[in-house]
């Protein structure tokens, strides 16, 4: 029977307090090796080690390729690469992004229940949205143990929450706490279970896959929707599984509220480049307007006030729009560490 020996743990949004609470519980004895994800803007480098490294007693590294996953070690995931566990090593990819993230709570998750089966304790923290939820999944039913921030006191409440409306979770407590019950849980000798479903394997070897997938393996994986991937574009399948999630033919992934979410941002964006382009004609209108009044000719002055009069007009409700709130920040907007 498999041994809980690996902790994969994700975070996002208010995700560095969580961490710093949780590594701090971490006993200096724990005989099991410690994965961290937390969503991170794509470019430059990430203080989380040496964070994590001062918050508690075990040593934090940055993950590199090939490299052993050892017990007693906290392994954080750098930016712009999904860390996943390949034969009890850390494994980088620059696969397709998940929910718009690279890395990625659910790569790390999936690619661990795949693994190692029962031999998983899964752990998500303070995060927006679902995230994490899809993964953590996959590690129940492989039999792994189930550890969720208590949403009471989570900065952001969603991805605790989101866990908890898919998962019966084993365990809720506040991230300070996780130390002393994963003390008991890790070492214990568990029966495995499921086999990794077919689903869950062609995905760790999409997310792997620097080079993005191959669309007919994606067509496969599911049904064509009506809904285009706000990454690049392409028509998303939906996923032959519980719950809504699709992937382009690239290989990006969605769960249904990321990919609400995501198409707001489209959106927003969209109206602002409306709105410039109306204030630019009202006032391209304005200066001919003036120009045809210096002529004296009347139609074409007429002609342009209007069109000034109705892309200002225009332009004032779309500001409003703008400016009403219905486009809120979004608290899962990438930080850095």
């Amino acid at each position: 029977m498999p041994t809980r020996d690996l902790i994969v743990v994700g975070a996002s949004a208010g995700g560095v307090e969580a961490l710093r609470a949780f590594v701090a519980g971490l006993p200096e004895d724990l005989e099991a090796a410690v994965a961290v994800v937390l969503h991170l803007p794509s470019g430059g480098t990430s203080a989380l080690p040496a964070i994590l490294d001062r918050s508690g007693p075990l040593p934090a590294v940055g993950a590199r390729a090939g490299m052993p996953l050892r017990p007693g070690r906290i392994h954080v995931a750098p930016p712009d690469h999904h860390l996943l566990v390949v034969d009890g090593t850390a494994h980088l990819s620059h696969g397709p992004t998940e929910n718009g993230h690279r890395p990625a709570v659910d790569a790390l998750f999936r690619s661990a229940a795949a693994a190692r089966g029962s031999g998983v304790i899964g752990v998500v923290l303070s995060g927006a949205l679902d995230d994490g939820a899809a993964g953590m999944v996959a590690i129940a039913n492989r039999g792994g143990l189930t550890v969720v921030q208590d949403p009471e006191e989570a900065l952001y409440t969603g991805m605790p929450s989101a866990v908890m409306r898919h998962v019966s979770v084993d365990h809720v407590v506040s991230a300070g706490t996780m130390g002393a019950l994963l003390k008991d849980e890790v070492g214990r000798r568990v029966p495995d279970g499921r086999e990794p479903s077919e689903m869950l394997r062609r995905e760790v070897v999409l997310t792997a896959n620097d080079g993005g997938a191959d669309p007919s393996e994606v067509r496969g994986m599911g049904t064509p929707s009506n809904f285009s991937c706000p990454d690049c574009s392409g028509t998303l399948v939906e996923l032959d599984v519980e719950g809504s999630r699709f992937r382009c033919q690239i290989g990006h992934g969605w769960t249904a509220d990321a990919l609400l979410d995501a198409q707001d941002a489209t959106l927003e964006k969209a109206l602002w480049t409306a709105l410039r382009t109306l204030e630019e004609k009202a006032n391209l209108a304005r200066r001919m307007r003036a120009d045809a009044q210096k002529r004296g000719a009347d139609a074409m002055v007429k002609r342009y006030q209007n069109s000034e009069q109705e892309s200002t007009a225009a332009a004032d409700v779309l500001r409003g729009h703008l400016m009403s709130g219905a486009f809120a920040p979004n608290p899962q907007a990438e930080h850095s560490t």
